[in-house]
């Protein structure tokens, strides 16, 4: 590793212990394919800027959530229109009845199963 790749990477990981926040983990997901991640603590509010751990692959994506999100509930990581496939821990979990955007609350009032 070069010595000023050194120098980010000691710089990103003091910063990231200097500021709780960009330690925080608020989504998890299991696969960088999922279209949504589930809230892993509580009180997330509209224009907190989310970490989204993406399990498999052991990396950090980001999103602002545009709504606020229960602890639990879905949060979507990419605009979605009516028909799309929801993903979910990599499994297919239903269809997009109405647009979602990234960042938005993803629950039964735009996400619905495919089973009937």
């Amino acid at each position: 590793m070069s010595q000023a790749a050194q120098t980010a990477q000691q710089a990103d990981s003091t910063a990231a212990h200097a500021d709780p926040a960009r330690r925080t983990i608020h989504i998890v997901l299991h696969e960088a394919k999922d279209t949504v991640g589930v809230a892993v603590v509580e009180n997330i509010k509209a224009g907190t800027q989310l970490n989204a751990w993406i399990m498999d692959e052991d990396e950090i994506v980001t999103v602002a959530a545009k709504q606020d999100i229960p602890i639990g509930h879905k949060v979507a990581l990419k605009d979605m229109a009516v028909g799309d496939t929801v993903y979910k821990y990599g499994v297919d979990i239903g269809k997009v009845v109405a647009p979602i955007k990234a960042g938005e609350h993803a629950h039964v009032h735009n996400i619905k199963t495919k089973r009937w």
